[in-house]
């Protein structure tokens, strides 16, 4: 009985472990076709349409290595204006804010002090001075030439004649400096007020005044600057200083705006090399634009060697888990998820490197149709999927 017991015991244990043996291996293989067939995403007419799903092959670009940098927006100096005064006043009259735009000559500011007046009075008197001076000094030298005067009388008066029309021309620089035409000063048109005119087109980047303040010539009451002539300087570390040369062409924009792009080239290269280690490479806009201003912080791209390679629009690259995907067309409506590896971009186009899972370069790209518009669509149809 015992026999027969154990035989009974022997035989049951061996059909358990003969049936939790054999799928042991089947997991895996259902397992690697899974994962193989989560690779590939079908998708209907209708979806087509609706995913705006576009395909093409891959295009042959030109595509350059960039250096990426950081800069601002700078004016030379021939560029900024700093507006003081000739001559110390009050000022009465101002509207200017900072961002303003002047033209050339436009009002800027009045200003009142009773030193504008004793200029045009002293002017006025010398002028008349020099009016009898003249006339004094004619008299004389017809009675110095007959012998009627003294040869000492008349070299006085031609001495007060000259030091008094040199006080005249000193007198008439003056009014000059302070925006009065001295010819047409009379006495019936003096004036108590200077105007101050804007003396280039461009923008107000500070009001130092304010009505009532008293200012002296030291003082700078405006800063102006040209938009045209802004250049963008770059801060390019020691290390990369090989790479560039006179000419190359740059590519700035702002972060906040990395689609408005602003081209430029280099125009000089700094000789100094900072405590950082860093150098001043200095860039010049090829088209003007307002809305930049000194100050501004950019970011811009140095092109640096251009060459072949085999490119899809930046719309076919797609980002899952650290990683870049392309999806080709298998089919009809079908498409397999593929990794991508990828190189620089640039216009809108990303270059292809060879890879596993892509035709290499030399081999022909275009024959693999790829998707060019939709990726995003497809990729989340493919996960939605493994969800399920």
């Amino acid at each position: 009985m015992k026999r027969t017991v154990y035989f009974l015991i022997s035989v049951l244990g061996g059909l358990l472990l003969g049936c939790s043996s054999e799928p042991a291996s089947e997991p895996s293989t259902a397992e690697a076709e899974k994962e193989q067939v989560t690779n590939l995403v079908q998708l209907t007419p209708a979806q087509l349409r609706n995913g705006n799903v576009k395909t093409g092959k891959a295009q042959l670009k030109t595509i350059g290595t960039a250096l990426q940098v950081n800069g601002v927006m700078e004016a030379p100096p021939q560029s900024l204006v700093s507006v003081s005064v000739p001559l110390g006043g009050y000022i009465k009259k101002t509207t200017l804010l900072p961002g303003m735009h002047l033209k050339k000559g436009q009002l800027m500011a009045e200003l009142e002090d009773q030193a504008y007046i004793q200029l045009q009075q002293d002017y006025l008197t010398a002028k008349a001075r020099l009016y009898y001076l003249e006339k004094e000094y004619a008299r004389q030298r017809d009675l110095n030439q007959s012998k009627a005067t003294s040869d000492k009388v008349y070299q006085q008066t031609v001495s007060e004649y000259k030091s008094q029309r040199v006080l005249q021309q000193a007198l008439a620089e003056k009014l000059r400096m302070v925006g009065l035409n001295p010819s047409r000063l009379t006495e019936q048109n003096l004036s108590r007020r200077l105007r101050l005119y804007s003396p280039i087109d461009g923008y107000v980047t500070k009001v130092n005044v304010n009505q009532g303040k008293y200012v002296v010539p030291s003082d700078i009451l405006f800063e102006l600057v040209n938009p045209k002539d802004l250049h963008l300087m770059l801060t390019v570390f020691e290390k990369d200083l090989g790479k560039l040369q006179i000419g190359q062409q740059v590519m700035a924009y702002q972060t906040s705006q990395p689609e408005k792009k602003h081209p430029a080239k280099i125009i000089y290269i700094g000789k100094d090399v900072a405590q950082d280690r860093a150098i001043e490479v200095h860039c010049h806009l090829e088209k003007d634009d307002p809305s930049l201003v000194p100050g501004m912080f950019m970011t811009a791209e140095i092109e640096l060697q251009s060459h072949e390679a085999y490119t899809l629009p930046e719309d076919a690259i797609v980002r899952f888990g650290n990683k870049q995907f392309v999806f080709t067309v298998r089919d009809t409506g079908v498409f397999e998820m593929v990794e991508a590896q990828t190189g620089n971009s640039e216009h809108g186009f990303t270059a292809l490197l060879p890879s596993p899972g892509l035709p290499s370069p030399g081999l022909n790209p275009e024959s693999q149709t790829y998707v060019t518009k939709g990726a995003y669509s497809l990729l989340m149809k493919l996960k939605n999927k493994e969800e399920e």
